[in-house]
């Protein structure tokens, strides 16, 4: 379902792989009876208009039902504890010009896409808290 990466794409606006991970989120949210039918089925066959058009824009993230919001949070955590250091770090770093400077160019990209990657997380955590 997260395809080969196992992993979803996130955007500051709207989830970029809303397709699997609105998918992932009905199947790990279903209860054992509702699996069994989808299994059965082989899927949904035919989705309402409303969910064809719909997005998984940051609205939309903050009215899921409260078991996809929790699957969701409690995954933000677990991704957010895999790195080394958290986003205050992270941008103390990018307010110390002195250090900044210390990193090589290589470093501080990293730095900055490190950051940008925990502020869209954090955003995410707000809005299915």
């Amino acid at each position: 379902m997260v395809g080969e990466e196992g992993a979803f794409v996130l955007g500051w606006d709207e989830v970029l792989t809303e397709e699997e991970l609105s998918v992932t989120l009905k199947v790990l949210c279903m209860s054992e009876e509702e699996f069994k039918e989808y299994k059965e089925q082989d899927g949904w066959e035919d989705d309402s208009e409303e969910e064809e058009n719909s997005t998984l824009s940051n609205e939309a993230l903050s009215r899921l039902k409260s078991p996809c919001k929790k699957l969701l949070y409690d995954s933000v955590l677990l991704t957010l504890e895999s790195y080394r250091s958290d986003l205050k770090a992270e941008q103390d770093l990018l307010n110390d010009k002195e250090a900044y400077e210390k990193l090589s160019r290589r470093e501080q990209q990293a730095l900055h896409v490190r950051y940008g990657q925990k502020r869209i997380l954090h955003r995410l955590l707000e809005l299915v808290r």
